[in-house]
């Protein structure tokens, strides 16, 4: 091969390497190999979702792909209309409007733009081909090389118009215009996703979020986890959450997952890593629900019982709590949950776990109702509940309840979800002021630590007779040791 040849061969090569760079989307999602794409189960779930769900999050851990290969992927699927074969998502066929926005203008420019257009002087080697992009437009700002528009063309002759923002821009920069598709990279105040929504609704278009919850139990994240959790039922809310574990991304090795969990703080590792909202210092309950959540078992008689009672028309709750006196321990294991009653119904389904089983009650109660000015207590004293007033100082009530919850001395059955999902949000503002939203449970274990277990009694002589045999067998050997 003669000098010429080779100069030639260098020139092709480098125009291969160069057309490569400029397809950066190809590289994505394979078919076959270490990272295809039937490895990335949560990433699929969330591209499919799109045909039926117009409001989608991915609420994940970091470095799993959410940003580039997700947020990113689809909405640069969506401005060309270079939808892949296996693509099972929404489809445009057309050129569209979209926005893309992330906290600041720099972390838009430093993240965003990056991934979708490359580095300043670079564009083309991020997500969008270079040979599509029609046009930039530079932000005038403090921030240098930043962008504020995008042109691309789109496979059906028409051109995409792509605005990046800035959730420090402020709500009012989110109004007017429609869009027909919106991605929200990190999370964002809910009256910005607001706005986002409604400048959707009229073109039927997509709101795509995808953030880790470093925020903890935030407006945003409730909306789409009402419970802080995935719901059950998507139809709940109407909208889609997929979240998404290290464990769920194969282009991280064992080694640098146990690395980077070595390097972030313990509070942000189940939000980093799992994508589990942080509890945030707005939690009024610090602890993990795993660390409070027991398995159901058989109460055994000599263990003393109680309930708790919190009273009201939009909703009547009770928390029933046994006591290991010998270990200290109280365990919760059963609760009541229900709006819109009468005071007889909810009185039925209170003796139906244990007539004899002492109460306390809410001293709200001392009020009278609205229907014909009795008090509520004597409503339900008169109904059969063996009821007596709780205590009620709040702040050291929480106090004792955290104490018990921080040393193991209270525990959860975790067929309790109504306990537990008021437990997941119960919470301060930013003031520090308890925010008085479904928190009736929670107000019944405070109730319960701070004033029930006074009041707490063993089982009548019939329960014992219900007991089994094995059982019983068992206790009587606890009995030699209690004195009970």
């Amino acid at each position: 091969m003669n000098r010429a040849e080779k100069i030639e061969l260098i020139e092709l090569m480098e125009e291969k390497e160069r057309r490569a760079s400029m397809n950066k989307i190809n590289l994505f999602y394979p078919e076959t190999g270490p990272l295809r794409r039937e490895l990335y189960i949560p990433h699929q779930k969330f591209f499919e979702a799109g045909i039926k769900y117009r409001e989608r999050a991915m609420i994940s851990a970091n470095r799993v792909g959410k940003s580039e290969g997700v947020g990113g992927y689809e909405l640069t699927l969506h401005l060309t209309g270079l939808y892949p074969d296996w693509w099972k998502g929404k489809r445009f066929d057309h050129g569209i409007k979209a926005w893309a926005a992330g906290d600041t203008s720099q972390t838009v420019r430093d993240i965003i733009q990056t991934k979708l257009l490359g580095l300043p002087g670079e564009y083309g080697t991020g997500l969008i081909p270079g040979d599509l992009i029609v046009t930039t437009k530079n932000k005038a700002g403090s921030v240098p090389d930043t962008v504020e528009s995008v042109s691309v063309k789109h496979v059906s002759g028409g051109v995409s118009y792509l605005g990046l923002k800035s959730y420090d821009q402020k709500r009012k920069s989110f109004q007017g215009t429609e869009q027909d598709v919106i991605w929200l990279d990190e999370e964002c105040s809910l009256g910005i996703y607001a706005e986002c929504l409604l400048r959707t609704m009229t073109t039927d278009g997509l709101v795509m979020c995808t953030f880790t919850p470093l925020l903890g139990l935030s407006e945003t994240v409730l909306s789409f986890m009402p419970a802080g959790k995935v719901p059950e039922e998507l139809t709940e809310t109407g909208k889609y959450v997929v979240t998404a574990t290290w464990d769920d991304a194969p282009h991280l090795t064992e080694k640098q997952k146990s690395e980077l969990l070595l390097s972030i703080p313990a509070y942000q590792r189940d939000a980093r890593s799992k994508g589990i909202p942080q509890l945030g210092s707005g939690a009024i309950y610090p602890i993990l629900e795993e660390d409070i959540t027991v398995e159901p078992f058989d109460i055994p008689p000599i263990w003393p019982k109680c309930y708790a009672l919190d009273v009201g028309w939009n909703r009547t709750a009770a928390l029933w709590g046994a006591w290991d006196q010998q270990s200290d321990i109280v365990y919760l294991y059963s609760e009541y949950y229900r709006g819109q009653a009468e005071p007889v119904i909810h009185a039925e389904g209170i003796k139906a776990r244990g007539a004899w089983v002492p109460g306390v009650i809410d001293p709200a109660a001392r009020g009278r109702s609205q229907k014909d000015g009795t008090r509520l207590i004597d409503d339900y004293a008169g109904l059969g509940l063996n009821l007596s007033y709780a205590e009620n100082a709040v702040e050291s009530g929480l106090l004792s309840v955290w104490q018990r919850l921080s040393t193991g001395r209270l525990k959860v059955f975790t067929g309790l979800q109504n306990f537990l999902a008021e437990y997941r949000i119960y919470r301060r503002d930013e003031n520090g002021k308890i925010i008085k939203e479904n928190d009736h449970l929670m107000d019944c274990v405070r109730y319960m630590v701070s004033s029930g277990l006074g009041v707490a009694q063993t089982a009548p002589p019939e329960e014992y007779q219900e007991w089994s045999n094995e059982q019983q067998g068992q206790f009587d050997v606890v009995d030699a040791v209690t004195g009970y």
